[in-house]
């Protein structure tokens, strides 16, 4: 895809306005914050555009030289040849810099993670996911805090919700939604059969107050004392909250603090996040149907990927990638592969659909 010059040169006239405004000392709280946001945004875009305009002026520079030299004809062609081989990957480079950006990519993230089919083998392997993500995070640089767990008798999670705090963090874990499933002899089989079971991920952008306002008039508010596994109370207090939202009928619960204003603070947190992936999904609307069409819709109910035990094997069945490295992908570190191949492919097909 090839950008016109005029718009090289608007980016690069825009960098530079924000560039100036910034060092000029100016401005201050909320247009400070906004201008060196937009700043931060459009760097990467105006260094790429500026390498693409070099680029451009060095080769039709060498292609009209016509020096009496054969040695400096020499070289000058080389490089000619050595820029049109390196200027078309640039130039998609830059074009992949300037696709619209998910509004939420630079977001924390709420990952939510349910045991599906497979009792208590699926809830051990929810947790094993929430160790994968953990592992991932931690590579990243990112902070994982577990708001809410439900734990199953044999160490498992039948669920577990956690924020994710860090740089890009929803950018990177957005297409992590779906259903995932196991294929391994479970601990708790004695005739060595292999089993399939699965569990459902989430992962919603954490919004800010401002971007949700919920009225107090459309929450109906339970309190009881919460329960631990076999109906053994946590402790003695009537601590656990139920949140219903009732205009779009979502319930919260939450019972892991012994204080009921943490867990209503922490309830309240997490019916934000729904609700804002609700009005997200409402406001693309149209473009629902595209989503899908990328990489997957992040449908909770959508089958992603297969974690084979026995082959040690991993399968994204979005992209068709196999990687026969398990190990590696539920340690974390390994699953940094199959996420860069989603945004590549996600990023390639919309390119593609914009005619590039």
């Amino acid at each position: 895809m090839t950008i016109p010059e005029e718009r090289l040169a608007q980016i690069a006239q825009r960098f530079a306005e924000l560039e100036a405004r910034l060092a000029s000392g100016t401005l201050e709280g909320d247009a400070f914050v906004a201008a060196s946001r937009d700043y931060a945004e459009l760097e990467p875009v105006a260094k790429v555009a500026e390498q693409v305009r070099t680029m451009r002026g060095e080769l039709a520079e060498l292609q009209q030289l016509d020096d009496p030299d054969p040695e400096m004809r020499a070289l000058a062609e080389e490089e000619v040849v050595r820029l049109k081989a390196e200027l078309p990957e640039a130039e998609r480079q830059l074009a992949v810099a300037m696709l619209p950006r998910d509004a939420a990519d630079s977001r924390p993230a709420m990952l939510e993670i349910r045991a599906g089919t497979g009792g208590d083998e699926a809830a051990l392997f929810a947790a094993d996911l929430f160790r994968m993500y953990e592992g991932y995070a931690s590579e990243q640089g990112w902070r994982v805090e577990t708001v809410s767990m439900n734990a199953s008798d044999i160490g498992g999670f039948k669920e577990i919700v956690a924020n994710v705090t860090g740089n890009g963090v929803f950018a990177k874990l957005k297409f992590e939604s779906g259903v995932h499933r196991v294929q391994r002899v479970p601990v708790t089989e004695s005739g060595g059969r292999i089993h399939t079971s699965a569990a459902t991920v989430a992962v919603l952008p954490e919004p800010t107050e401002v971007d949700v306002q919920i009225a107090d008039g459309d929450l109906k508010i339970d309190i009881y004392r919460a329960s631990g596994a076999g109906g053994q109370h946590v402790n003695t207090t009537d601590s656990a909250v139920r949140i219903t939202h009732l205009p779009s009928g979502i319930v919260v619960t939450q019972q892991d603090e012994r204080s009921q204003h943490k867990n209503r603070a922490k309830a309240m947190q997490v019916l934000r996040a729904r609700l804002y992936e609700k009005m997200r999904d409402e406001a693309q609307g149209e473009e629902a149907e595209a989503r899908k069409a990328m990489v997957g819709s992040g449908d909770r109910s959508e089958r992603i990927r297969t974690y084979n035990f026995p082959q040690g094997r991993v399968t994204d069945h979005r992209i068709g990638l196999t990687l026969h490295k398990l190990p590696e992908v539920l340690q974390g570190p390994g699953l940094g592969e199959l996420i860069d191949a989603l945004i590549a492919e996600d990023e390639a097909k919309r390119l593609a659909a914009l005619g590039a």
